[in-house]
């Protein structure tokens, strides 16, 4: 085993020990779906900070920040940020590198001042065409002779006085309602509620109702919207049972400002529902959106359940599971078309899944690894594995792993049949999955660049859910020693 660790080791030193450059990030505080809302968000920031920028983030979102600035210099800053609580509790570090940011709060042009009355004599007095009107001709030859009056003109027809426009008619604005979240008698405190609310609705304000309390509310929206949504809300567990709509004009006076919530719309009375997608679809995309961990069953149990109503509130497309649910899988399917997933068939391993293979390319097999190595500097890189053995060598593939530094001072989740294993360091996230499937060990180990933790974690849930065999390895017709010896046979 030491020899073998020894060789893999000494072949793949520099996919993950590159060293940390600098470079330049910036803190992420809240992102909006739909440009006309994140411009509305990003200007109520820039009232507060002078380098908000935004920047695309995945099909019709865009990421609000503030930046960009050296790394070390944004971590203290989001740290102060966060302890006076002017941004989000969930703000975060991304780099700036490659990000289209634009700049919020640029001064507009001063619009160009009114025309001044054109002074008498002055050439704006000529008729149009830019020439002096022509002198009236002299009647009479002689100097001192009296001219003859001349003919008056005939006065002009009077035109017909028009019939004034009709004002074209008014719909009234719809009622505004807003989501009554909390309240106290005690601004110090009804502040703090706030700043909890916050962390999870980031939009809400507070207000001043005409009895004197404070109350946290979100809003505005119209009222069956506002019903929709806090039965959704609800259902999530998102907000208390006793909270309430409440028509605008009972909420007294807005004493700190929030955001209007970017909502989608519930259904339309009259239209056709939406189908809902098959349930194995649902869970695989919660799971690549990071909100679900339990089995990719079809199976309509609590955990799935949760994680629907929970998904539905992040997601915010509609409150309507269906429609949420399809706009959930299209998100999903937008991003594997992004990333350039395509089927990874590994003859060697026998193991079949989808991988990123633009960032990718085949390295060497070795016993019953398969590695594939980064592709143009990537960062990336993909161990296959698979042999005979049951708990025992899975555990020890999970120490080989381990002690290669593929995974770094991993978190390791053991259950009979299966290891998980997560870790990073300053250049790198690792993580490792093994099961025991019909009297073999398989698995991947997924290495991928510090920087882009969203993506390894979407990828990571990608091929666990679809890590398959589609033959026997190479080696199963004639078999060769497996990569680690079994236990047992250590022991004779």
């Amino acid at each position: 085993m030491r020899r073998f660790a020894w060789v893999i080791g000494a072949a793949l030193p520099l996919v993950w020990t590159a060293p940390v450059l600098a470079e330049d990030v910036v803190i992420r505080i809240e992102a909006k779906r739909g440009a006309e809302a994140a411009a509305q968000t990003a200007a109520a920031w820039g009232a507060q900070f002078p380098d908000v920028v935004t920047f695309p983030a995945g099909s019709d979102w865009v990421a609000i920040a503030l930046g960009p600035m050296p790394r070390e210099a944004a971590a203290a800053r989001l740290e102060q940020l966060k302890a006076e609580k002017k941004v989000p509790g969930d703000s975060f570090l991304s780099p700036a590198e490659g990000r289209e940011l634009t700049r919020i709060g640029a001064a507009d042009s001063p619009a160009a001042p009114a025309d001044a009355a054109p002074a008498a004599g002055s050439a704006s007095t000529f008729p149009q065409g830019g020439e002096a009107a022509a002198p009236e001709p002299v009647v009479g030859d002689l100097a001192g002779e009296d001219a003859p009056a001349a003919e008056p003109a005939a006065a002009p027809a009077p035109e017909p006085t028009p019939e004034p426009a009709a004002e074209p008619a008014v719909e009234p604005a719809p009622a505004q309602f807003f989501l009554r979240l909390d309240s106290s008698p005690d601004r110090a405190k009804a502040e703090e509620l706030l700043e909890t609310w916050r962390q999870t609705l980031p939009e809400a304000g507070l207000w001043t109702l005409p009895n004197g309390r404070s109350a946290v509310a979100f809003g505005p929206m119209d009222e069956v919207t506002g019903k929709a949504w806090l039965r959704a809300l609800r259902n999530a567990g998102a907000v208390p049972k006793d909270a309430f709509l409440s028509p605008g004009e009972d909420m007294g006076e807005i004493a700190i400002i929030g955001a209007k919530p970017d909502l989608g719309a519930p259904p339309a009375e009259d239209a056709a529902p939406v189908p809902m997608p098959p349930l194995e679809q649902i869970q695989r995309a919660l799971r690549w959106a990071g909100h679900y961990q339990g089995a990719i069953d079809g199976k309509d149990g609590p955990m799935t359940q949760k994680a629907i109503a929970e998904e539905i509130v992040r997601l915010r497309a509609s409150p309507d599971t269906a429609t949420a649910m399809a706009e959930l899988i299209r998100r999903r399917e937008a991003w594997r078309a992004e990333m350039g997933l395509t089927p990874l068939q590994d003859a060697h391993t026998g193991l079949m899944l989808p991988a990123p293979m633009d960032k990718l390319q085949f390295d060497r097999a070795e016993r019953a690894l398969s590695i594939y190595g980064p592709r143009d500097g990537s960062g990336a890189a993909l161990i296959l594995f698979s042999q005979p053995g049951g708990q025992q060598e899975m555990l020890d593939i999970a120490g080989l792993v381990t002690a290669l530094g593929w995974v770094p001072a991993p978190e390791r989740k053991v259950e009979r049949g299966s290891v998980i294993l997560d870790g990073r360091n300053q250049t790198h996230i690792g993580h490792a999955e093994g099961r025991v499937v019909d009297g073999r060990v398989q698995g991947f180990v997924l290495i991928w660049p510090i920087s882009d933790p969203e993506d390894q974690m979407r990828l990571a849930a990608e091929i666990s859910d679809n890590l398959t065999r589609f033959a026997p390895g190479a080696g199963e017709a004639q078999p060769e020693p497996p990569a680690i010896a079994p236990a047992a046979a250590a022991q004779n």
